[in-house]
Parts: structure tokens; C-alpha cells; sequence
């Protein structure tokens, strides 16, 4: 099924770069225009500059922010800032970092994956995309041809695949070690061993790749091979754009964390808000903590009646002029009630479909069109953040969301469904940078 493939990897050169953490970043949509710009001025080499350039006035069909980004890239491999490996490698990370108050650490393998549809089922997504952002990754594609960063994707490692490659590099000094701007610490190893690549092409040959993070992107590939397969007489086989550069980790590595990503509204009719707690209570059970004198105090609560939600849905929303934190607890039976032929049983299980199809639909009166908007929906992986928005005035409504669980991803996906738009953020994202993948012949 999913075939892995060594390459020769594109890196920094450390005799000129001597500080990896100066020129890597976060994936490009993660990055604040605050965040880019800190990035810019950081150093002249960093990566945000060929992944996500900036936009200037008078940019044009002939000089935009990827015409720049192609010029960097092809610049730096000139002077020498990045070289590519001689041998074909696999290249073995790792992540360290807090979770609940606790050091975990997470292993992932970036590698080349050949492309497949998704109709094989070999490749599977999980969330829906917007256009939008696919139409402008595909120009950066055309322009610099080249994968600066990796799709996360995830599968299930019974076999020991993982292990293996801790196993090869254990005790030898890493090829890349860094600490991150919040403090967490990235190893990465290439991997040459013919034996070690070979178990693991074989053992991957049979599984099922799960896209966690970067359908925008795996998408994108898909185009732009159906572009040059079009467009280019030389197009063949064994062209590089057939593969695309993936970061591969197991479903059961104890570093895998799935965060929720909740939903901050923004230019809101007040009067659709304020119906909103009337009429929720149909379908919810609400119960209300107010502020009074202790506002934090009363989020800690907030918090912990989400969690113990259990196998029930429970929703925690914050409305603007409301001093109060509220849990909307789903009544049993409405969903099949009102949506019983329309969603299927495995999405019908998630909080963000309850979100997306009972509150902004249903008691909200919100499009599929108007959803696409940016400027209506908003997103956070921080409750706090999305709760203070509220609080201070900023937004709308806010509705914190509990994590997704990886049993529901992976059950979505094998059943050809797909969650709404940014139901999981994968934590840690996978880091751009650390290996470039070339996509000229």
C-alpha cells in the first residue's frame, strides 16, 4: 500500500548556518503576520521566506512573494546555505515536550511517500479544505518546485518500525538539535543503513497513511502532478513531483496529543446572539457559572465540566455581554432526531459536528458559504485565548471544544468520511526546515 522512499534531503549547511533554531519555523498556517515578520528579522536565511513570504506593494504576475521565495531557494543552494545530501536517507526526529505537566516525547519519520488518490484508500484524509488557501500553495508548487515542508500523517506501527529506527541511531550523535521558541527540543538523524531503510520500506508497504496535518498540501501535490503530466513532455514515472515529503508517526506513540481547535466568532448580528442561550435550550442542557468575583476561578470550572463530559457531548461557550461561562450538554437522541439521514453515525459522535450543524446552522442561520469566511470564523487551539476574545471585547461568541480522539479520526477517514474544517491540531506541529525536498528532475 503506502510506499516509502528515501532521498536525498536538502539541509542547512552547518559550517555557514551554525544555529538551525535561527532559520527553521512553524508550518505556514500556524504564522501570525506578527510571528513572520519576527521570523524575517531573525535571519536572512530562515525558512518563512521560501514557505511563506511576505506580500509587497506593487507585487505582480512577474514579482510576488513566490518569484521571491524561488529566487531564495535557488540562491541559497548557490552560496552554499543549503546543500543537498549525497545519500539517499531517511531521516528520524524527535520532539520533546510539555504535556498536561508532564515531558513526553514524540518520534516522527520524514521520508518521500509516493502520491496515491485518495480513492485508493492507501493515502486518507480527515478534514475538508478551503480552496482557497490550495490555489495559493499550488503557485508557490509551480514557482519554487520544491516541498519545504512535510504533510503529518499517521498510521498504526505494530511491527516495530519506530523502535527500529530508534534503535539504529541510539547512542550516536544527532544530525540537527535544537530548542524552539517555546522551549521544546527537536533531534533529527539521517538514516543511510541499507538494512534499516529496507525493513522499513517492507513494513510500510502495507499500511495505511492517515493525514493528520497538511490535506492543503497533499492536495496540491496531487495537482500539480496532474499539472506537469499535462503541461511537460518529460514528465515520466520517475519524476520527483510522483512523491511528496511526509513526516510519518505511529498512532500509538505516547506523543501524539491531539488538541481541539475552537471557534471564535466574529460580526455576529447581537440579536442571533442573543436568542442563541433561548433557544439552545431545545436540544441542551445549560448550565451557568457565573463570573462574579473570581472570573478565573469560574473558568477552572468551566474547564473541568468539559472534561468530564465523558462519552457525552458537551460544548463550553463564552457570549459577548454575558458575565457567565456556559456548558451546552447535548440531549440524548437530537442528533439522530434531526440529522439521522443526513450524517453519517461516525461523524454524528463528534463535538465539532454538533457545533458546526446544531449552533451555526441550525440556531445561527450561518451558510456553508458564510463558514468559508475568515472573517466569521476564527480559530484557536488556546481556550484562554479564545475566551479572553470574547471577554475583552474583541469577538462575538466563542465555543471550546474538547480533543478529538485518534480512534474517531482514524474510524472517519477508513470510512470515507471527512470532519469539518480544523476539527484536530496535531501537537507539536512538525517543523519546516529541517529537510527541504527538491521536485526538479
Amino acid at each position: 500500500m503506502a510506499q516509502i522512499v528515501p532521498f536525498r534531503g536538502i539541509v542547512y549547511n552547518k559550517d555557514m548556518i551554525t544555529e538551525t533554531a535561527q532559520v527553521v519555523s512553524p508550518p505556514y498556517d500556524v504564522i501570525s503576520e506578527e510571528k513572520r515578520e519576527i521570523l524575517y528579522a531573525r535571519h536572512d536565511r530562515n525558512v518563512v521566506r521560501l514557505d511563506f513570504g511576505k506580500p509587497e506593494a506593487g507585487d505582480n504576475d512577474v514579482n510576488n512573494s513566490h518569484t521571491r521565495a524561488a529566487a531564495y531557494f535557488d540562491g541559497w543552494l548557490k552560496d552554499g546555505s543549503l546543500v543537498q545530501d549525497e545519500t539517499p536517507a531517511l531521516y528520524l526526529t524527535s520532539v520533546t515536550f510539555a504535556a498536561d505537566g508532564h515531558s513526553v516525547t514524540r518520534y516522527g519519520l520524514i521520508c518521500q511517500v509516493t502520491l496515491e488518490p485518495f480513492e485508493k484508500g492507501i493515502v486518507l484524509p480527515h478534514e475538508q479544505t478551503f480552496s482557497k488557501v490550495k490555489s495559493e500553495r499550488l503557485g508557490l508548487l509551480k514557482t519554487c518546485r520544491a516541498n519545504f515542508s512535510q504533510i503529518f500523517s499517521i498510521y498504526s506501527d505494530q511491527c516495530g518500525i519506530l523502535d527500529t529506527l530508534k534503535a539504529s541511531v541510539s547512542g550516536k550523535t544527532p544530525d540537527i538539535d535544537l530548542m524552539d521558541d517555546v522551549n521544546e527540543h527537536h533531534l533529527l538523524w539521517k538514516i543511510t543503513d541499507p538494512q534499516v531503510i529496507g525493513f522499513v520500506v517492507e513494513k510500510m508497504a502495507d499500511k495505511r497513511l492517515y493525514i493528520a496535518d497538511g490535506h492543503h498540501r497533499y492536495e496540491t501535490a496531487l495537482n500539480y502532478r496532474a499539472y506537469l503530466k499535462e503541461t511537460d513532455s518529460g514528465f515520466s514515472s520517475d519524476h520527483p513531483a510522483n512523491n511528496i515529503m511526509m513526516y510519518l508517526t505511529s498512532m500509538e506513540d505516547p506523543g501524539l496529543v491531539i488538541l481541539p481547535t475552537h471557534r471564535v466568532l466574529n460580526h455576529v448580528d447581537s440579536s442571533a446572539i442573543g436568542a442563541l442561550l433561548e433557544n439552545a435550550a431545545l436540544y441542551f442542557r445549560i448550565e451557568t457559572l457565573p463570573f462574579g468575583d473570581d472570573e478565573k476561578g469560574a473558568f477552572e470550572l468551566f474547564k473541568a465540566g468539559l472534561k468530564n463530559a465523558g462519552e457525552g457531548i458537551a460544548l463550553g461557550v463564552v457570549l459577548k455581554n454575558v458575565p457567565a461561562y456556559l456548558v451546552f450538554t447535548l440531549k440524548p437522541g437530537v442528533m439522530e432526531e434531526k440529522f439521522g439521514e443526513a450524517i453519517p453515525a461516525s461523524l454524528m459522535k463528534l463535538d465539532v459536528t454538533v457545533l458546526t450543524r446544531l449552533i451555526f446552522i441550525e440556531l445561527l442561520g450561518f451558510s456553508s458559504d458564510a463558514m468559508d469566511q475568515e472573517k466569521l470564523i476564527t480559530y484557536s487551539e488556546n481556550e484562554r485565548h479564545a475566551a479572553e476574545a470574547v471577554l475583552e471585547g474583541e469577538s462575538d461568541a466563542a465555543f471550546i471544544l474538547n480533543p478529538t480522539r485518534i480512534e474517531q479520526v482514524r474510524e472517519i477517514a477508513e470510512s470515507g468520511q471527512t470532519m469539518p474544517r480544523k476539527t484536530t491540531y496535531f501537537y507539536p506541529k512538525a517543523l519546516t526546515g529541517l529537510v527541504i525536498n527538491a521536485l526538479k528532475p
